[in-house]
This record gives structure tokens, C-alpha cells and sequence, in this order.
């Protein structure tokens, strides 16, 4: 395949890409709501349930910034196709798993070749669109997928578990995977570095090792409490560990992440507001779902089509971002747009109660939120990427998927602890019935909810802050059409 068929081929590579992404939000979502279901088929305990969840994270957190840079240094086409066909055969194995231990292991190695797929994913994006207005309409779609995904995989979620079985949200990503996988191979152009450094080993061990530690930190302390010593030791040798790796990364002659990537203002904003979100979207996806199934008595599926409003303001709403307003204004003004919107949508919902209706009170914080997330999804993965060196594209994708997932894991630890605490304090002395139950339930409520919009708030300021203001303008020689990429395989 020469160069120019690759390059007119671009809007079919988007859909590739777009699809691929689709699979990997998705199953973000999608295996929480079969969890009660595969607890019931393969018996394992409450305590253990959350190891599904987990074991994902740990492998797909720790091991991102190395899977961004093997795309770098040995082509993207072939990291993302390796990895989904690594995430399809851990999917298939994970379907039909019959005993806890497998189905965890399949979910950790889903992980591991997640973290080889995202970032050549948003790296082919990177390098593929270079033109202003055709790079705003490729991410404004590439940013609905990924804001608009896991909503979708609530529902899907839904579906596959009532109407087939649990397994299914496994299986469903072989669906997805396989044909992404074979289209890959006919319209992706490999570019690898001709001259290809030596990987840095210090940095990828001091990245993995400091990145498994603060996930599993965070995930400890669900699980069992911030002063719990198994949390303590993990979090402090998560500091440890980073720290030393920056270090390394400042000396070393060819670093797993060059500090440049991350330095520059504009990324590092991008980089902080997608962090931020992703901390306090968690509060919609856990206690928006609840409130819905357990107080007002949503089933599965009513309950990802109550989403469904909030993926369709986040599609609208990143497409106008990308494509019109993103060229005018630049990125700093969205992200703390879209950061204040969050935050007035979780103020909304705190003002939820048992009573309140899905059409006069959810519905409408919804669709503020989802505009608010369109404001920052888009944009924000456009200009995360923007301006960097190709061969660097890579790991600057992987520090994307790196902060939404560390984010990711410190909003489930620290607003599940203080909605545990809100819930404990407002029960305490009262005597024990339902009526307390379900009141102080709601109180958690309440109380996660003005948290996340807190967390919001103080993103709009630290991203307006940190952020200078630029304008995404024509010919960013950093980032070449596939015309000037001259190295193939």
C-alpha cells in the first residue's frame, strides 16, 4: 500500500480506530453490570467480586505508558492490531471461564493488551489528521466514542445480561475485535522509527511498578480503608517509585516518557482536565445507577437507556466543539467550560431525593453534563495530542489513557469512602429499619454528588490556570499527513 491510498483512506481508518475505542470503553461498563450475574453462576464472595474490576485496571494502568511506547518504536499498526487480537482471545477465555481464577486472569490479560491497543489507537489518530478542520472532525468523533462509550456500555450491558446471559459481555468484544482486527491489516500503514533506540528498561519497570502500586493503593482502600496498612505502604511506594521514575526520565538518553511531552502547557492542561473528569464522572456511574436501580427501580436496561440522553449531548455537543468552535477559540476556554458544566450538572444531582422524578430532575442534569463532557472529551484528547513529536506519539496517548485511568481509580476509592461515611454517620443512633437504610443511602448520596461538583469546580480553576491560551492553526509540522511518513514495513 503506497502512502497517497493510505492517506485517502483516512476517514475508513477513523471508523477502524473509532470502533476499536468503542470496544475499549465499553468494557469499562459493560462487565459491571454482569458482575451480579457471574458471582451467582461461579460462586465467589462479595470481597472478591471487586477482583473482576480490579485486575483489569491493575494490568491496563501499569502497563499503558510501555504499550504507547512499543507502538512508537516497532509501528502503531502492529501494536494495535496485536493487541486486538490479545484482547479478543482474553475476552473468549474469559467467556467461558468456570472458576473465579480464570476469569480474573482473563480480565487482567485483557488489560495488558488494552494497554497496547488505547494508545496506538489515539496515536494513528494523531498522525493520520494533520489538517485543522479534518483533525477537528476526526477527533470531535473520536472524542463522542469515548465520552458517549460508557453509557452505551451500561446498556449493552443490560441486554446481553437480561436476554442471553453474562458471558456475552465478554463475547460480544470478539464481535467487535475480529473484523476491527482484519480491516486494520488492509487499511493501516505501519511507521516505525528507522532508527530505533533502546527501550528504557529503568523507566518502563520504575512506570509499571509506581502505577500498579498508587492503582492498587486506591483500589485498597475500597476495599478496606484509607489507614488499612496494605494502603498505606502501596500509596507511599507509589510515591516513591514515581518520583524516582521522573528522575530517570530527567538523565536517561532515550526515556519511556520525554519529560517534553508532558511539560508543555497546553498537553499537561489537557492532560489534568482529563484526569479530573474522569475522578468525578465516576460519581455518575456509580451512584446515578444506584439511585436509579435501588431507589427508584430501574432494571438494567432502563437503566442504560436513562443514559442514552447524556451519550447523545456528549456526540452533538463534541462534534461542535472539534469542528467549530476548537479552530476559533482554542482549548483552554472548552475544558473549563465543560469543567463548569460538570460541575453545575453534580450540583443538580445533589439535589436528588427519593422522590424526584427521571424526567423533571435526572434527565435534565443529563444532558448538562453530557454537553459539559463533550466540551472536555474532544478537545481535550485533540490537544493532548497536539504539537508532538510523531515519534512521541505513542506515549503521549498513553498518558491520556493513563490519567483517565488513575483518575478513574481515585474517584471509585475516594468518593466510595465518603459516601461509606456519610451513609455510617447518618445511621448512626438512629434505630436500624428501612426507612434509615434508604434515607441514609440517599444522604451518600447527596453527599458524593456536591464532592464530584467540588472536584469540577477546582478543575475549571486549576486547567484555566495552568492552560495558555493557543488556537490549533495549519501546518503543526510535528504531526506530518501520511504523505511525508516515509518509514513502512
Amino acid at each position: 500500500m503506497s502512502p497517497s491510498s493510505s492517506y485517502e483512506r483516512r476517514w475508513l481508518i477513523l471508523a477502524v480506530i473509532a470502533t476499536a475505542q468503542l470496544m475499549i470503553v465499553l468494557d469499562l461498563t459493560i462487565v459491571n453490570i454482569a458482575l451480579p450475574s457471574a458471582q451467582q453462576d461461579l460462586g465467589f464472595s462479595n470481597d472478591d467480586r471487586q477482583w473482576i474490576v480490579t485486575s483489569y485496571a491493575l494490568a491496563f494502568g501499569s502497563l499503558l505508558l510501555l504499550g504507547g511506547k512499543l507502538g512508537d518504536l516497532f509501528g502503531r499498526k502492529w501494536a494495535f492490531i496485536g493487541g486486538l487480537f490479545g484482547f479478543a482471545a482474553a475476552s473468549a477465555a474469559g467467556g467461558a471461564a468456570g472458576s473465579f481464577g480464570v476469569l480474573v486472569a482473563a480480565r487482567a490479560t485483557q488489560g495488558v493488551f488494552g494497554a497496547l491497543l488505547a494508545p496506538s489507537a489515539l496515536a494513528l489518530l494523531a498522525t493520520t489528521f494533520s489538517d485543522p478542520d479534518e483533525r477537528g472532525k476526526a477527533f470531535g468523533i473520536f472524542g463522542a466514542v469515548a465520552g458517549g462509550g460508557s453509557a452505551v456500555g451500561l446498556l449493552l450491558g443490560g441486554i446481553l445480561t437480561e436476554w442471553l446471559n453474562w458471558r456475552w459481555c465478554l463475547y460480544v468484544n470478539l464481535l467487535i475485535a475480529v473484523p476491527t482486527a482484519i480491516a486494520a491489516l488492509r487499511l493501516i500503514e505501519n511507521v516505525a522509527q528507522p532508527e530505533r533506540p533502546r527501550l528504557d528498561l529503568p523507566g518502563t519497570a520504575l512506570s509499571a511498578t509506581g502505577l500498579f502500586a498508587l492503582v492498587f493503593g486506591f483500589s485498597n482502600s475500597e476495599s478496606h480503608s484509607w489507614g488499612h496498612p496494605v494502603t498505606i505502604v502501596a500509596l507511599t511506594l507509589a510515591a516513591v517509585l514515581l518520583t524516582a521514575f521522573v528522575y530517570v526520565e530527567s538523565r536517561v538518553q532515550h526515556p519511556l516518557l520525554p519529560l517534553r511531552v508532558v511539560a508543555d502547557r497546553v498537553r499537561g492542561g489537557s492532560y489534568l482536565a482529563l484526569g479530573i473528569s474522569g475522578t468525578a464522572l465516576f460519581a455518575v456511574f456509580l451512584f446515578l445507577t444506584y439511585y436509579l436501580q435501588l431507589t427508584k427501580g430501574f432494571s438494567p436496561i432502563e437503566t442504560g437507556l436513562a443514559y442514552l440522553p447524556m451519550t447523545v449531548a456528549i456526540v452533538v455537543s463534541a462534534t461542535l466543539a472539534n469542528n467549530i468552535f476548537l479552530a476559533k477559540v482554542g482549548p483552554r476556554p472548552l475544558l473549563v467550560l465543560g469543567m463548569a458544566l460538570g460541575a453545575l450538572a453534580m450540583a443538580w444531582f445533589a439535589q436528588l431525593d427519593a422522590n424526584s422524578s427521571y424526567a423533571g430532575h435526572v434527565l435534565p442534569g443529563l444532558v448538562v453534563l453530557g454537553v459539559g463532557m463533550g466540551n472536555i472529551f474532544a478537545p481535550g484528547l485533540s490537544s493532548a495530542t497536539y504539537g508532538v513529536d510523531p515519534a512521541d506519539a505513542g506515549v503521549a496517548s498513553a498518558m491520556v489513557n493513563t490519567m483517565q485511568q488513575v483518575g478513574g481509580s481515585i474517584g471509585t476509592a475516594l468518593l466510595s469512602s465518603i459516601f461509606a461515611g456519610a451513609v455510617t454517620s447518618f445511621a448512626k443512633g438512629k434505630p436500624p429499619s428501612a426507612q434509615v437504610a434508604a434515607d441514609a443511602a440517599m444522604h451518600g448520596y447527596t453527599v458524593a454528588f456536591w464532592v464530584a461538583a467540588g472536584v469540577f469546580a477546582l478543575g475549571a480553576v486549576a486547567v484555566g490556570s495552568l492552560m495558555r491560551s493557543i488556537k490549533i492553526e495549519a501546518g503543526a509540522a510535528a504531526e506530518p499527513t501520511t504523505e511525508q511518513q516515509l518509514a513502512h514495513s
